[in-house]
């Protein structure tokens, strides 16, 4: 039986595990490149992430869609199903231009599904958002964020920094991944949504469940996560277990 959606979206936030379940998603063959296709609030941005450059005579219109095909086209990946993980910081700005060219749709979701095809929404969450405060602020004091099983680093963002507890910084994430979630459900309240849930523990503890949970949810083949193995190992360690205990206490001063 065919998958009755062309397309779907990861709503989450950092440090919940995106970046593990979109790379299984890509080794599986069958359900597109998910990934943060539209992640700079910059149409510029977007424009050089996807190798397009402006045309002679050409409206904002007309560039703005060539954008949209080509990141269809490298988030599809030949198989027929684009995947998009779309952080709540980036989505305003990403509703904005997709509403620019859909000026006669009134809902989120129907200029989503005109661009895109029928779309499966999916939240990807964290509930200790404590712990998630914690990777972040540790992930940007050492600049890595992300390493494989081996321990080889696949994502550097700067030069490493010895980690130093940091309560503003902590308290500030903190908040802010409150207010990225209460923002996620205020959106599928207003849109009628009801995604599938996910959740950061769950995806840790068995990453291939959570991957047929994902693909059967696509109407796709959920043996494709038979084959696939994890890429991306956790590095929370002692330190981020000893700040969350002290961000734990911040918080209920």
């Amino acid at each position: 039986m065919a998958s009755p959606y062309r397309s779907y979206i990861i709503c989450t936030s950092p440090r919940s595990g995106s970046t593990l379940l979109c790379r299984m998603l890509s080794a599986t063959g069958i359900s597109g490149a998910p990934d943060s296709h539209f992640h700079r609030p910059s149409v510029e941005a977007w424009m050089k992430s996807h190798g397009v450059t402006s045309g002679e005579g050409e409206d904002a219109a007309a560039r703005l869609t060539r954008v949209f095909d080509a990141a269809v086209a490298t988030g599809t990946a030949g198989t027929g199903m684009f995947g998009l993980r779309l952080q709540c910081g980036s989505f305003p700005y990403f509703m904005e231009r997709l509403a620019e060219l859909h000026t006669g749709l009134f809902s989120d979701m129907a200029r989503i599904e005109a661009r895109f095809g029928p779309t499966r929404i999916i939240h990807l969450t964290r509930t200790d958002k404590v712990a998630q405060a914690v990777s972040c602020v540790k992930a940007e004091q050492t600049g890595l964020w992300h390493v494989a099983p081996d321990g080889t680093e696949i994502e550097r963002l700067g030069n490493h920094r010895d980690p130093v507890y940091d309560g503003k910084a902590l308290q500030a994430w903190y908040d802010t991944m409150v207010n990225y979630e209460r923002q996620w459900e205020d959106w599928f309240a207003r849109e009628g949504i009801a995604p599938l849930r996910l959740d950061y523990d769950r995806l840790s503890l068995d990453p291939r469940g959570t991957l047929r949970d994902v693909l059967l949810a696509l109407g796709l083949d959920g043996s494709a996560a038979d084959r696939v193995s994890p890429v991306v190992k956790k590095i929370a360690d002692d330190i981020n277990d000893d700040w969350a205990v002290r961000l734990r206490a911040q918080i209920a001063e």
